[in-house]
């Protein structure tokens, strides 16, 4: 087991694991509070990348997350102006603006195919020389990434919960009973899913300065990801205050990247990943059901053998 999974294989797969965080956060705030299934999700995180990618290669890396979240809520606004002005439906507007990101993100990587960023600075490497532990040199991206979503889970936490977050969660839950509390659903709409793009683009920023490279099919597949890491975390805590499923959502990715090392580890092919993404998925979103009717089975079975008791006492009787 020690060769299967080592420290250096667990710290990669925290790093992804909090980066991809980000993501997972998005998709819980347009799937599971909004309520819409926005498949934009691969293209703007493509399109965070590249434009992150684009500004560090100008010499700005923290302008470059700047820059990619603008670029996620520009993004998100087109995607929700679809939905609420155009009258396209929500699945229908997010495949619409994941097509049409393809040609504006080789547009934006200058019509390559993947840009190089080894020769710059990025937000890790000026942030090294920075921190004042001196045992940090194998772990300091992963401090840095954890601070960014600690940073990000508390204020998502917090938005939630002001009067414009609950809005936006009444939303989700009832649309018609905002429209009669005198709220625009139509704007609500929009923030979510604006914040949400900005998630993730932010999420791909940060993976291109992490991996120091940025691929046009970077995005492919973070839909799949994504969902795996919501549907594990709300398995893992269950109900409760947003803040514990914020938390739940980051552990939720963190073990989804555990879970896709030791696959790698276990000699499982590369292309076979969106497989076993696919079949995590699945095993997540059926886990509820499954528990739930493994639980009725165990109760009639005890229900039979309580009945099958008493009715052997009655004729002993």
């Amino acid at each position: 087991m020690s060769s299967l999974f080592t420290l250096s294989i667990l710290q990669s797969a925290l790093e992804l694991g909090c980066i991809y965080s980000l993501v997972a956060l998005a998709l819980f705030l347009s799937f599971s509070i909004l309520n819409i299934a926005d498949l934009s999700t691969d293209g703007c995180f493509t399109l965070g990348c590249a434009v992150g990618a684009m500004v560090t290669l100008s010499g700005h890396p923290y302008l470059a997350l700047i820059a990619a979240v603008g670029a996620g809520i520009c993004s998100g606004f087109i995607t929700a102006f679809l939905q609420t002005r155009m009258g396209v439906p929500s699945i229908l507007a997010g495949i619409i603006v994941n097509t049409g990101l393809y040609t504006i993100n080789i547009a934006v990587m200058g019509f390559s195919s993947n840009v190089n960023l080894f020769a710059c600075d990025t937000v890790f490497s000026l942030a090294k020389d920075k921190l004042p532990f001196s045992w940090y040199e194998s772990w300091y991206k992963l401090l840095i990434v954890l601070a960014v979503v600690l940073a990000i889970g508390v204020f998502l936490a917090w938005f939630l919960n002001t009067r414009l977050g609950l809005s936006i969660r009444a939303t989700g839950d009832n649309e018609h009973m905002v429209r009669a509390s005198s709220i625009n659903p139509l704007f609500m709409i929009t923030v979510g899913l604006c914040l949400a793009n900005a998630l993730t683009a932010l999420s791909g920023a940060i993976l291109g300065q992490y991996q120091k490279s940025c691929d046009i099919n970077l995005g492919t597949g973070m839909v799949t990801i994504a969902l795996a890491s919501l549907i594990i975390g709300e398995s893992l805590v269950g109900k409760g205050s947003i803040l514990k499923k914020v938390a739940g959502v980051v552990l939720g990715s963190c073990l989804y990247r555990i879970i896709v090392a030791l696959a790698l580890r276990m000699n499982v092919p590369a292309e076979a990943l969106k497989l076993v993404s696919a079949i995590i998925v699945a095993v997540a979103i059926s886990f509820p059901y499954l528990k739930e009717k493994y639980t009725f089975f165990r109760k009639r079975q005890n229900n039979r053998a309580l009945f099958r008791k008493e009715d052997g006492t009655h004729v002993s009787h």
